[in-house]
């Protein structure tokens, strides 16, 4: 055994192996280990998870760049500050769209820039990467994913469905002969299965999500009250006051917007009843999706669902009111998984360590 760096390494001839610190190759030059790496790549935002660290990194899927230079101006946080408040030149754009790529050269620079800023460091071997995917991704769509993370450093690359990422991460045991029903709402799409096994029994993948919660919003906001707000008014809408269900005491909240008739700024007022009625169409599409994927469950699963619930996760789950909208419409309990935003990232990084720990024992 001999200490290099801060930690306790085993050496194995000219290398050292087991610790995550850094090897001594042939010439003994030290060198840093690889990392394992999960990546929640989603339409709203992307989360990193490390192994042995915990979810790292959790940033907006927005990029700004200059039209005029062809240069990324911001990443992230910084450019979904910029949305909707840019000049000519520079457009700040979302590259994944309903949960695939959109723009595939500007996800790559994402990728790598998000993939640097997690690790923190430069590292001279390439880390192993998991990346979800929606389950109804076509494998063209999951081909693109692929390539676009060995482009931005990887070394391997391993394509896990969203549904199970997030069971695993809800700290659901998946191996058992036993079903288990997820709905992952995100941001571009849902995500139902039913898993028993390891594996997806019955799945449906839906473009309604918390991005289609916004889009009603607007709708609403411009039929109703003849004001015209932008994406993230919308966001802060669905957040603060949003509610699927009707709700003892309602909620009020002032937005503020262009008014559509005199072209000038107005505040309004609104409550969260109103947003339970703009809320209504793509709230009761993901029911519907949900009650689909129940008709064709086989009956021993479904009587192992009506007996350990549904478990909610993603974004678009914390909103207000869908676990009681989705109880009262199936007779199914439900509820949503400890910490929903992360758990996709969670589980596609604890898949990373499975793959890992197989492999070692191969």
């Amino acid at each position: 055994r001999s200490l290099v760096g801060s930690e306790r390494c085993i050496r194995d001839g000219n290398h050292f192996v087991k610790g995550n610190c850094c090897w001594i190759d042939g010439k003994g030059i030290i060198m840093a280990a690889a990392t394992d790496i999960g990546i929640d790549l989603g339409t709203a935002s992307i989360l990193v998870y490390i192994r042995g660290k915990g979810v790292v990194l959790k940033e907006p899927s927005v990029v700004a760049f200059d039209r005029d230079t062809n240069k990324i101006k911001a990443i992230g946080e910084d450019a979904r500050l910029m949305l909707g408040r840019t000049p000519g030149n520079i457009v700040a754009v979302r590259p994944l769209r309903q949960g695939v790529i959109s723009d595939y050269t500007v996800t790559e620079k994402m990728l790598k820039h998000f993939i640097q800023k997690a690790l923190g460091r430069k590292t001279f071997r390439k880390p192993r990467i998991a990346v979800c995917v929606p389950s109804g991704v076509t494998e063209v769509e999951k081909k693109a994913v692929e390539d676009a993370t060995y482009q931005a450093g990887a070394r391997e690359v391993s394509i896990i469905e969203e549904p199970i990422a997030a069971a695993i991460g809800a700290g659901i045991d998946i191996s058992r002969p036993c079903g288990n029903m997820i709905v992952d709402i995100g941001g571009g799409t849902s995500d139902i299965a039913v898993i028993s096994l390891g594996g997806t029994v019955v799945s449906a993948s839906i473009k309604i999500a918390g991005d289609d919660f916004d889009e009603a919003l607007v709708r609403y906001m411009r039929k109703k009250h003849n004001l015209l707000i932008g994406e993230r008014t919308a966001e802060d809408i669905k957040i603060k006051i949003g509610s699927a269900y009707k709700r003892p005491e309602p909620d009020y909240m002032d937005v503020r917007g262009r008014n559509l008739v005199t072209g000038l700024p107005k505040t309004v007022k609104v409550s969260s009843e109103e947003t339970e009625e703009a809320l209504r169409e793509p709230t009761l599409q993901i029911v519907e999706a949900i009650h689909s994927v129940l008709e064709r469950t086989p009956p021993e699963l479904a009587a192992d669902i009506a007996d350990r619930g549904i478990v909610l996760t993603g974004g678009g789950s914390l909103l207000r009111g869908l676990e009681e909208l989705i109880s009262d419409k199936t007779g199914i309990n439900t509820m949503t998984a400890e910490d929903p935003m992360t758990a996709v990232a969670i589980g596609t990084g604890k898949y990373v360590e499975f793959l890992v720990g197989y492999k070692d024992e191969i």
